[in-house]
């Protein structure tokens, strides 16, 4: 039986669609609803992450277009294994954005030109926590450059914890083209479905159910009471120092 949370993610999107949003985002934490990022141990997130896309993807694709339906994963390996386990059997086509280069001991790959990989059936891409490599989410830019603007397609990111490019995690000095994405390719994102978790005495929930706003939310005795809301999606550092605290 699925996640109930990922039965609300899949009406977010579905209203999301209607309202042809071409580009989206889910994000929640994989080690479980309450845990926050790095709870996980990397390679167990993303196998979990792995499980739940397939099960989003079972309860949100239509079997008729499972085959019109791209999943992206970071790299190639990850295909592989997704085949021998979470995707066994499916008949999603199953991709990867980047491939080990020769260099792949100091950190490189090369990226996987999108517009060889995409085929004229494709409808909907759904790429997989592009969050490993700092190359991922650039590829993820030129598919939607090269494969969605201007066409009917649409493509959701699914867990790319996208927050570090938000909050500058990765300096723009180094990082330029990543840093940029926060002007070029974030802006044109609606977050379907959203829920990132605070810890400690003051903690808290900020979580968003498209269309609705952007809320804070506390557990209190097993219930979720909200602190705050806003149209807009606030930093975790506006989240973590001023509303949290406040509250």
């Amino acid at each position: 039986m699925p996640n109930s949370f990922l039965f609300l993610a899949k009406e977010a999107t579905e209203l999301a669609l209607k309202d042809k949003k071409q580009l989206m985002e889910i994000e929640f934490p994989t080690a479980g609803l309450e845990s926050v990022p790095g709870d996980g141990e990397g390679g167990i997130e993303m196998t979990g992450s792995m499980q739940l896309i397939r099960e989003f993807c079972d309860i949100f694709i239509n079997p008729e277009k499972a085959t019109r339906t791209r999943i992206f994963f970071p790299e190639a390996n990850e295909v592989k294994f997704a085949r021998q386990s979470a995707f066994g059997g499916a008949s999603f086509k199953l991709d990867y954005l980047t491939k080990p280069s020769l260099f792949e001991d100091f950190g490189f790959v090369t990226k996987v030109k999108m517009a060889d990989r995409v085929k004229p059936e494709d409808e909907l891409f759904l790429v997989a926590y592009p969050y490993f490599n700092v190359n991922e989410m650039l590829v993820v830019e030129e598919l939607y450059n090269e494969a969605v603007v201007n066409t009917a397609r649409k493509l959701i990111i699914f867990n790319g914890e996208l927050d570090r490019i938000r909050s500058g995690y990765y300096p723009p000095f180094f990082y330029p083209k990543l840093a940029a994405l926060t002007k070029s390719l974030l802006p044109k994102m609606e977050t379907v479905y959203y829920i990132h978790n605070f810890k400690g005495r003051k903690g808290g929930t900020l979580f968003r159910c498209y269309p609705g706003p952007w809320k804070v939310l506390r557990k209190v005795r097993n219930e979720y009471i909200c602190l705050h809301q806003q149209e807009v999606m606030p930093s975790l550092k506006e989240v973590a120092l001023d509303i949290l605290p406040s509250a």
